[in-house]
């Protein structure tokens, strides 16, 4: 007896595996009022932020007539977006400045033990990375939208300390070089 033919409709080949243990937080949710002839006709809209703690973490951004529909929908859209962090033993490898629209947002690395010193949509984004020590100040727009955006694009410019010596060609010393001095 000849195989079945596989039914293509069934088929969960076609669509993207989505990642296993993500994490969503809700940033922040707003109703909007239309006036029409009957009273008032309210509609939704959602920020969400997603991760998986280990170093990827995506922003979406959803409307609908129902808050149920509005976070899934934004849940959908920052899964598909989501991108790769630099995270160096739970904090970050840098300083640096993320700027979108008027938000600005200042990440700093933290000693270990220090904590997630952050509020609002920053410690959202910083927690759904996994990052466990940094420093963080809003500096720009209050908007969460832009600061959420603001907080991953400074996350996005990090760098490893390998990636750079490797972009300027530099060779990295072994620790156990540097510190036992040659002896003369």
């Amino acid at each position: 007896m000849p195989p079945k033919p596989r039914d293509r409709r069934n088929s969960r080949s076609d669509t993207p595996s989505e990642p296993k243990e993500t994490t969503e937080k809700v940033v922040f949710i707003n109703r909007c009022a239309k006036v029409v002839k009957g009273g008032r006709r309210f509609s939704f809209s959602a920020l969400i932020v997603c991760g998986d703690h280990k170093g990827k973490v995506g922003v979406g951004f959803g409307k609908a007539n129902e808050v149920s529909e509005a976070i899934r929908k934004a849940t959908d859209a920052s899964r598909k977006h989501m991108v790769k962090i630099a995270v160096h033993e739970n904090t970050i490898p840098h300083e640096v400045l993320g700027e979108f629209g008027g938000g600005r947002v200042l990440l700093r690395p933290a000693s270990p033990g220090t904590g997630v010193i952050a509020g609002g949509g920053v410690r959202a984004v910083i927690e759904a990375v996994g990052i466990r020590d940094v420093l963080a100040k809003s500096l720009g727009s209050s908007n969460h939208a832009n600061v959420v955006h603001a907080t991953i694009a400074a996350l996005t410019q990090l760098r490893q300390k390998e990636e750079i010596f490797r972009l300027r060609g530099k060779a990295i010393r072994a620790k156990v070089e540097a510190a036992v001095p040659a002896a003369a």
